[in-house]
Formats: C-alpha cells, sequence, structure tokens
C-alpha cells in the first residue's frame, strides 16, 4: 500500500480570495451607510487635500510642481507628499471618467475603490503573515481579528485617500514577503521594493522600516547561511527602488535640496548606502568568518551611515517639529488628535486610550512568553521587533498605533490557533470558555466598542449628548454649498476649514493644517487672535474677501477662549466690524459667512 501524499501547501489563491471577500464585506458595509463618508468627510483634512492635489495635477500642474497655489499667502508653499500616492489615484479617476463621462461619480468611484483595493491587499499580506507565522489555523483567526481591526481603525474607510493606509499596506507587505523569504527566492528582493516605497510615501515609517532593516543584519548575523540571500536581495531592492524613486518623483533642479520631511537627497542616499551597503557586507567572503567578524562588519556599515547624516544632513537629526514656531504648536500641534502621546490620552481620553493601546500591549506579552518559554524563531524576531517598535512610536503619537493594531493580529491569530486546537484535541465546558474568552479579547473592535459605549455613557450622564442633526464641526460637504455659491476668493477661516473649502468650492484659504504653511497659518491666527482693526489690515493687505465661521468647532472655540477680546472671540459673540457684512443665506447655518465690504 503506497502511503498517502502529503497535502500541498495553502495555494496563495486561496489566501487571495479570502482577502477579496473580507474587501467586498468592506465595500458592502459602506454601501449599506449609502457611502456617507462621500458627503461628510468627518474632518479627514488630508483625504480632502489628496484630492485636491489629484484633481490638480490632472488640470495639469507639473509632476514634479508640489505647490498647492490655493492654500497659505500668495503663491502657496510646497506640500510635503508623495506623487507616489497621486498617480493610482489619478489614473483610477482617468479610466473611470472615460467611461462613465462624469469627473464627479469618476471621483466618487475612485474614493471607494482605491481604500477598498488597499484594505484587501493588506488582509491578503495579514493572512499570509499570520499563516507564516502561526500555521494554516491562524488563517480563520487573522480574517476575523484582522477584519475586523482594519475596519475599525477607519484608515480604509470611503474617502481614505491620505497615505497612511497606503504605508500600512506596503509595510505589512514587506513583512510579510519577508516571512515567507526562505521559501520563495523572489520575496526578499520584494520585501526590499516594499520597504522603499513605504518610505518615499512618507517619512512616518521610517523607525519600521530602520527595524527591518536592523532584523534582516542581526539575522543574517545569527544564521549567515540561511539569511545571506535573503539580506543581499532586501538590500539591493531597498536600494534600487530608492533610486528609481528618487530619480522619477524629483525634479533634477532639487537634487542637491535636503528634506527632512518627505523624500529627497537624504534618505536616497541614506538608503543608497544602507542597501548597497548590506548587499555588500553579506556578500563578502571575509563576512561569513565567525559571529563576531559579521557583527564588526555591520557595525562600521552603521557608523558610516551615521557620520553621513552627522556630516551632510545634521538638521534632520532634530526632532520632526523642532522648527515649528511655539504659536503653532501650543494652539495647532498639541491639539490635533493623532498627536496626541499614550499619557497624555490616559489623562484626556481614557477610551481611546483603551481601543488603541490594550491589543498591541496583549501581542506584546506573548512575544514575551514565547522569548521566555523558547524556542525563539526567525519569524519571531522580525514579527515581535516590528510590533515593539509601533508600540513605541504610538506611545509617541497615538497615529503610530494603526501599525501596532495590525502587527499585533499576528500573533493574536497564533494565540487563538493554539486554543481552537487545544478545544479540538481535549473538548470540554473549561477549555471552550477559555477558547471564547481569548476570542473575544483579540478582537480589537471589542475593546473599540466597549471603550465607545463607556465613553458615551459618560457623556450622557454629564450632559454633553451632541445634537446629531446639526453639523457642528462643520464636516459635511453640505454645509459648504452656500460658500461655493460665492464668487471664488481668499477666505479667512480656521485651520481645519482650509481642506474642505479647498476641496468643495474654487476659492483659496490662508489656514491649513499643514506643517509647512507655516507663514498662512501664523497669518490667519494673528487676525483671528488680535483686535478687529488688526484683522481689517490683514485683510486688506492679503485680498481676502470672506471671512468663515465654524461657531461649533473646537478649533474656534480654543481660539475664542484664547484671546476672549479678539476678533474672533467678537464674531462668535455676535460683535460684527462695520467693514464686514453677513451672508444672510448662512445667518444660523454650521458655516457663517461673512462678506468684506469693498469700501472697506
Amino acid at each position: 500500500m503506497m502511503p498517502p501524499k502529503a497535502a500541498p501547501h495553502p495555494s496563495w489563491r486561496g489566501d487571495l480570495a479570502l482577502a477579496l471577500i473580507a474587501a467586498l464585506a468592506l465595500v458592502a458595509v459602506s454601501a449599506l451607510s449609502g457611502f456617507r463618508e462621500l458627503t461628510d468627510a468627518g474632518g479627514d483634512n488630508d483625504s480632502l487635500l489628496r484630492l485636491v492635489e489629484v484633481r490638480d495635477m490632472l488640470a495639469g500642474q507639473g509632476w514634479f510642481d508640489l505647490h498647492q497655489y490655493r492654500m497659505g499667502l500668495e503663491g502657496g508653499f510646497v506640500m510635503h507628499w508623495s506623487r507616489l500616492v497621486d498617480a493610482p489615484l489619478a489614473a483610477i479617476i482617468l479610466s473611470a471618467s472615460a467611461l462613465t463621462g462624469s469627473m464627479a461619480l469618476a471621483e466618487a468611484i475612485a474614493q471607494v475603490l482605491w481604500p477598498a483595493l488597499l484594505f484587501g491587499l493588506t488582509m491578503f499580506f495579514l493572512i499570509r503573515a499570520a499563516r507564516s507565522f502561526g500555521g494554516d489555523s491562524a488563517v480563520l483567526p487573522a480574517v476575523i481579528v484582522g477584519g475586523a481591526a482594519l475596519y475599525y481603525l477607519g484608515v480604509f474607510s470611503t474617502g481614505a485617500l491620505d497615505h497612511h493606509n497606503v504605508q500600512l499596506t506596503l509595510t505589512m507587505a514587506s513583512l510579510s514577503l519577508l516571512l515567507e523569504a526562505p521559501a520563495r527566492r523572489w520575496a526578499a528582493l520584494a520585501s526590499g521594493l516594499c520597504a522603499a516605497l513605504t518610505l518615499a510615501v512618507g517619512m512616518e515609517t521610517a523607525p519600521h522600516v530602520a527595524t527591518i532593516g536592523v532584523c534582516m543584519s542581526l539575522l543574517f548575523v545569527v544564521d549567515p547561511g540561511g539569511e545571506r540571500r535573503i539580506a543581499r536581495d532586501f538590500g539591493l531592492g531597498f536600494a534600487g527602488v530608492s533610486a528609481l524613486v528618487f530619480v522619477t518623483t524629483i525634479s533634477p533642479s532639487a537634487w542637491g535640496q535636503p528634506q527632512c520631511d518627505a523624500f529627497s537627497t537624504v534618505q536616497f542616499v541614506v538608503a543608497a548606502l544602507a542597501g548597497c551597503g548590506l548587499a555588500v557586507v553579506v556578500s563578502l567572503n571575509a563576512s561569513g568568518g565567525t559571529a563576531s567578524r559579521r557583527l564588526m562588519s555591520l557595525g562600521l556599515l552603521a557608523i558610516v551611515l551615521g557620520g553621513v547624516l552627522v556630516a551632510l544632513f545634521p538638521q534632520c537629526l532634530a526632532a520632526p517639529y523642532a522648527n515649528l514656531d511655539p504659536r503653532l504648536k501650543e494652539l495647532w500641534l498639541d491639539h490635533i488628535d493623532e498627536a496626541q502621546s499614550l499619557f497624555t490620552l490616559m489623562t484626556n481620553d481614557p477610551a481611546l486610550a483603551v481601543a488603541r493601546y490594550v491589543t498591541p500591549l496583549m501581542a506584546i506579552v506573548l512575544m514575551a512568553l514565547r522569548l521566555w518559554r523558547g524556542p525563539w524563531r526567525r519569524q519571531d524576531s522580525l514579527v515581535g521587533a516590528l510590533l515593539v517598535m509601533a508600540f513605541l512610536v504610538s506611545a509617541w503619537q497615538v497615529r503610530g498605533s494603526t501599525f501596532a493594531i495590525t502587527f499585533a493580529v499576528i500573533p493574536l491569530s497564533a494565540w487563538i490557533a493554539t486554543w481552537r486546537e487545544r478545544a479540538r484535541i481535549s473538548p470540554s465546558r473549561g477549555v471552550s470558555l477559555r477558547m471564547a474568552a481569548v476570542w473575544l479579547v483579540s478582537v480589537n473592535a471589542v475593546w473599540t466598542n466597549a471603550a465607545t459605549a463607556t465613553s458615551a455613557a459618560f457623556e450622557a450622564n454629564n450632559g454633553a449628548v451632541k445634537d446629531a442633526s446639526m453639523d457642528s464641526s462643520c464636516h459635511a460637504k453640505a454645509s459648504f454649498v452656500a460658500l461655493a455659491r460665492q464668487p471664488d476668493t481668499t477666505v479667512l477661516a480656521i485651520a481645519n476649514l482650509g481642506s474642505p473649502i479647498l476641496a468643495y468650492s474654487g476659492h483659496r484659504v490662508l489656514a491649513g493644517l499643514y506643517h509647512r504653511n507655516i507663514a498662512g497659518n501664523l497669518l490667519s491666527l494673528d487676525a483671528f487672535l488680535g483686535s478687529a482693526d488688526q484683522a481689517r489690515t490683514m485683510v486688506a493687505d492679503h485680498h481676502v474677501g470672506l471671512v468663515a465661521l465654524c461657531r461649533g468647532s473646537a478649533e474656534t472655540k480654543l481660539l475664542a477662549a484664547e484671546a476672549s477680546q479678539g476678533f474672533l472671540a467678537a464674531l462668535v459673540a455676535g460683535s460684527v466690524p462695520d467693514w464686514l457684512e453677513p451672508v444672510a443665506e448662512t445667518r444660523g447655518e454650521p458655516i457663517e459667512l461673512y462678506r468684506v465690504r469693498q469700501s472697506g
């Protein structure tokens, strides 16, 4: 009797099918709500400005020209975003408009399709990573726990055109491919490609990319025979794609201009040296000797990289917002939700802290137990290092928890798989209850909903129930209809209204939530916090035609409280200076408009 054949390794097609089903479910959930995000961005200023940027490019603005001409002082300012995100969005819009004959419908299709595609890709790589880490039995938990986590994070919601979802997809892809690299020769090269792309899209992922590079180096030190090819291919892919991105997205005239907050000669030089240096070190016969010799070679490479940074780009060693004006830091940056630290959240919003940090902490504990009990595996090094780094980044700014929550799905799925196996082998009521508990605590959505319900109950007990019928924060597209009907001009408004005004009208604005728009933001602050006479002078000097007031915005309340005798506070109180004329149709609306009298 012939022995049974070994079961074939599960095909990637099955995992892709699961990811596709998850993406279709995401679209279906959005459809059931009527795709409400298309008419209410919920304060997602970055996605709205990304749409504006794509529109400008389609209207003829140059590929290398990243100016946002309709925001800030006359002439605008240069954005720090990458065309790597604009290009696929523009392609979708152009294709959809050719098929439908409507640019508005084409934009709506892109706003639905793009996040769904990224969600599906992220799910695919998350499933593959869970399979590599925890075996086939971890796949079902990864689909359920991962799908719920990504959905509630909101970065893949309809209309989410910001680059953070792209970065999450690429970083997850880089990790997943490295986990499969020992069995698939091309995977390491592709992983380096993804690492380079996620860095090119935005500097937020620099810590994650650096962590991956350090892991590859140390794995080579420990196991040169198994890791030499992987480290070499990763380094070559990382350096090669970085060079390609540099020459295709950076204007030749700007090649000598270092930028610390966007992909430029700084990141290119470091990436080229790091990638090529890693490939050279692991390829040299001399580096294949003792572990100490390999470690010394890689240490010399690290010293060279550090020396290049210190000698050529010392300005990039400072804190990301070190050069931000103190007033902007106090009245803007310190109040951005996604820029809050874990310690600030624990004091001001403990419910959000629970929703964002519990499952990553649980996953870190699970990884620590793996390290304690052994044996420690290659997969544990990669997943554990990225998880810890993501948590540290999230402790600094809550936006980093998007990565921490996603990486946490991998060890949590393996944990669930272990208890499912125990329940199968030794079925009992006690084991089943423990398995159910493990399922529940691993689902980030459970913690999110519990925290939200607790917070809502607390607010209700304190009489802080919001009127859902009014767009008090001025997020809905409908609130900007009256503004869009006014002749195009420059609008003086709070920073939170900057991107929506550009997206929903043809006006230009002075303020916007972007750290490079220093002059425009400071001018807006000076106008609102100063006297009405001072505001009148600034309005005249910068050809402002309209003043927009959103009474319900937290930013308006903050600025009015900061200068109780200032122009904005007086406007909120109903004191309208004689050089302004109220636009009658907007009285009592979420956004009230005041026209600057020409005679004044």
